[in-house]
């Protein structure tokens, strides 16, 4: 057990030697980070921004941390220098310097007053690994707050006014093709995106810390990311504008050739509705006892529209004639439908005498085939639905049943049924509809 002194055993001189090369190497160590603390390039900026708000209030902290740090370096520097000084007296040092050196080792040596203490305290005394800890402490909070600073001036200024450019770019192809704010949404937008991105980069470059979102549970310094909500969500609303001129530019270059589709589009519906009013008539002539439906004239609206939409072609109108287009689009291929759906109920009456007309010729030619043309009943019941379909006008609920019956009768002589003297054919139902009503 070696001698003891105020602050405990004395160390030999392979303790002390050991002491002062670690304490050597950390003294370089914390030289090397100041000086890089010194000369890093958000420390820099920060001494020359004019701050705001967080920043403002966390950078006045720093640099108090910053100028304390310097001053507790050289209280150290001057401690391990004085202990060196004292090792340096003779090649064996005495017991009286080896209590010394291990008081400036491990004592409480270093005494720091004013500025340098803490707490309201009108000086302190530090042990040399005490003052390490405590500047170790201090360089790590100085530097997260310069790191986390520095962060946000290079990712996100950078960002703003290259997205800043593109929305120029946008702004000048907008108002070339007519969006403009308080014409067209998007141009509302151009004008609120361009006001935010403004906003926000005057906010980064004076208050950066405002825009650091720090890592939980990092105790690294710089932990954590920038806040890049705000850009992410104008990028977002730009890439919509630009989308949408895209939209006005693809008007631009086909509007033509989409109008006079739409002319096509609506001449056809307009010419099928005019035959659907003549088959009405025809209808009307020639079949009895059936409901016709009324057919309604083109509509003058989508002519008028049609007419908006060259107008606005001409006078390069290209943000309202985009969504006229696509609206008339829609609605002129509907229009078209519902003529062709007219057209077939009108016209529904004639396809059903069409269908009663060739089941009839079917069913003669069937039983012409097996020799039975000739059969009185047969031919007496084959004139008499032929004289109801090809008359007019025609009663196509009576000529069905008296088709009906003549393919009963048919259908009865094929199978070789037989028939009671003096009747025409099978019992008749007693509703009247069957064969022989």
């Amino acid at each position: 057990m070696g001698v003891t002194g105020a602050t405990g055993p004395v160390m030999d001189r392979d303790e002390v030697d050991r002491a002062l090369a670690r304490l050597g190497a950390e003294h370089e160590a914390i030289e090397t980070s100041l000086l890089a603390l010194q000369d890093h390039a958000g420390r820099r900026l920060l001494e020359g921004a004019e701050l705001t708000g967080v920043t403002k209030d966390r950078w006045a902290d720093t640099e108090a941390r910053i100028t304390l740090l310097w001053t507790y370096f050289d209280a150290y520097a001057d401690a391990l220098r004085a202990a060196r000084d004292v090792r340096a007296r003779r090649r064996w040092s005495s017991r009286e310097d080896l209590v010394e050196l291990t008081e400036l080792l491990r004592g409480e040596c270093v005494t720091l007053s004013g500025a340098g203490a803490t707490g309201g305290l009108l000086s302190e005394r530090f042990t040399l690994a005490a003052l390490v800890d405590r500047m170790n402490e201090l360089y790590a909070s100085s530097l997260d707050m310069v790191v986390a600073a520095d962060a946000v001036w290079s990712a996100l200024p950078a960002r703003i006014d290259l997205l800043s450019a593109e929305l120029q770019r946008t702004r000048r192809l907008a108002h070339s093709v007519g969006v403009r704010p308080g014409e067209h949404p998007a141009g509302d937008d151009l004008d609120r995106i361009t006001r935010t991105l403004t906003r926000l980069r005057e906010e980064v470059i004076s208050d950066p810390l405002a825009y650091w979102v720090p890592a939980e549970g990092s105790s690294a310094p710089g932990g954590g990311r920038p806040d890049t909500t705000v850009y992410d969500r104008e990028a977002r609303a730009l890439e919509d504008v630009r989308r949408e001129i895209d939209a006005v530019l693809t008007v631009r270059q086909d509007a033509e050739q989409r109008i006079v589709r739409l002319r096509d589009v609506l001449s056809r519906a307009d010419r099928t509705l005019a035959e659907a009013r003549t088959a009405r008539g025809e209808v009307l002539a020639k079949i009895a006892a059936t409901e016709v439906p009324v057919v309604s004239g083109p509509p003058t609206a989508l002519q008028e529209q049609l007419a908006a939409a060259a107008e606005y072609r001409r006078h390069a109108q290209w943000h309202r004639l985009s969504p006229l287009l696509e609206s008339l689009e829609q609605k002129a291929e509907d229009e078209l439908i519902r003529a062709r759906e007219s057209l077939t109920a009108v016209t529904a009456p004639l396809a059903v005498r069409a269908e009663l007309r060739g089941r009839l010729d079917a069913y003669k030619a069937k039983v012409a085939r097996h020799g039975l043309a000739e059969d009185p009943e047969l031919v007496e019941k084959y004139e008499k639905a032929r004289r109801m379909l090809w008359s007019a006008p025609c009663d196509l609920r009576v000529a069905e049943h008296a088709v009906l019956r003549y393919q009963r009768a048919a259908a009865e002589l094929l199978t070789g049924g037989e028939r009671v003297p003096g009747q025409g054919g099978p019992p008749a139902r007693a509703d009247g509809a069957g064969p022989g009503a």
